[in-house]
C-alpha cells in the first residue's frame, strides 16, 4: 500500500531513501477521477518500469482549470487515498500546477511514464529526466474506457443530461 505525501520536502526524503536502497523511482501523473480499470491497467504498466511507483495527482483546482467546471467529481484527498491502496503505488503527490514539470523535478525519476496517447507529442518533464540519464516510457491504453464515458453512461443510464 502506497502512501500520500503532500509535501514536496516529505516525497524528497522518502524518495532519497528508496535510491539509498537501490530501487528504480518511476513517475506518471493525471487526474485519475472515478478510478476505472484503464487508470488500474496504466498504472500497473508503469509500476513494471522499475521498482517505486510515484504518481502525481492534480489538485481540484488544476483539474478545473484543464477538465472544466464540473469536474473532478471526487475531491483530491479521496483520489489520493484509492491511489495509494493500489498495491503497485508507492507514492501519491498532489500538484497545484496544470503540468507536473515542478513535481517531476522534486521526484528525479529513472523512468518517466504516460500513456501510448502520446505518441508523437511533447511528454512534459521529458527533456528534464533525459538530461540525467533517465527514460521515457509509454504504456498501452485501454480504448473506450475513459472517466468522461462512464460520467456520460452514468447520466444516459439514469436520464439526466450532461
Amino acid at each position: 500500500m502506497g502512501r500520500y505525501l503532500a509535501s514536496h520536502d516529505e516525497l524528497r526524503r522518502a524518495l532519497d531513501e528508496e535510491r539509498r536502497a537501490g530501487r528504480k523511482i518511476v513517475f506518471t501523473n493525471g487526474v485519475f477521477d472515478m478510478l476505472h480499470a484503464g487508470h488500474v491497467r496504466s498504472l500497473a504498466a508503469a509500476a513494471s518500469l522499475g521498482d517505486v511507483l510515484v504518481v502525481g495527482l492534480n489538485d481540484d483546482a488544476s483539474v478545473r482549470r484543464l477538465k472544466g467546471d464540473k469536474r473532478p467529481i471526487v475531491p483530491l484527498e479521496q483520489r489520493g487515498e484509492v491511489l495509494a491502496a493500489l498495491s503497485c503505488v508507492g507514492f501519491v503527490a498532489p500538484f497545484s500546477e496544470d503540468t507536473p514539470e515542478k513535481i517531476i523535478q522534486v521526484v528525479r525519476p529513472d523512468v518517466l511514464v504516460k500513456g501510448r496517447d502520446y505518441e508523437g507529442k511533447l511528454v512534459v518533464g521529458a527533456d528534464f529526466v533525459q538530461s540525467y540519464g533517465g527514460r521515457v516510457e509509454l504504456v498501452p491504453m485501454v480504448p473506450g474506457i475513459s472517466t468522461s464515458d462512464l460520467v456520460t453512461e452514468i447520466l444516459k443510464r439514469y436520464g439526466a443530461k450532461a
